[in-house]
């Protein structure tokens, strides 16, 4: 059993609008998952929710525009040093508007356990990329 991560020590997912950097597989935890995603200026995720998932993000790098609702109405600047709580089953994405790459922590809590349907990262890559249309074979993964 692991009890010390690395966040120099990931695995690389390459999506069409972001970098998400694995730091701890859901697989080797009870509720938790943690990495760091990496947006380029322009790139944003797709307006998103997680109905059995609380999120805490850690600015690390960079200035980005949290949107948070339906239609993403409600609108906050982020930066460096700044925690985002985002409730289970409350529509978000972080819109890297500025011109230098934004990069956050992202640890996920599953409500009660972790998710049966997706009991580790690569099955829920799969789930993300059948949701958006996306094909899990050309999502870059690398050590």
């Amino acid at each position: 059993m692991r009890y010390v991560f690395s966040i120099t020590d990931t695995v690389r997912y390459r999506f069409p609008t972001h970098v998400n950097e694995l730091v701890l597989d859901r697989s080797e935890s009870t509720v938790t998952e943690v990495f760091i995603v990496v947006l380029e200026p322009g790139e944003a995720p797709p307006l998103h929710k997680h109905p059995d998932t609380e999120q805490v993000f850690y600015i690390l790098e960079g200035e980005a525009e949290l949107r948070i609702g339906p239609g993403a109405a409600e609108r906050f600047r982020v930066k460096p040093g700044d925690v985002v709580r985002i409730p289970p089953d409350t529509w978000h994405m972080i819109d890297n508007d500025g011109r230098v790459p934004v990069r956050y922590v992202s640890i996920d809590a599953f409500l009660g356990a972790r998710p049966t349907d997706e009991p580790t990262w690569d099955d829920h890559v799969r789930g993300v990329c059948a949701a958006q249309g996306w094909d899990f074979a050309s999502i870059k993964r690398q050590k």
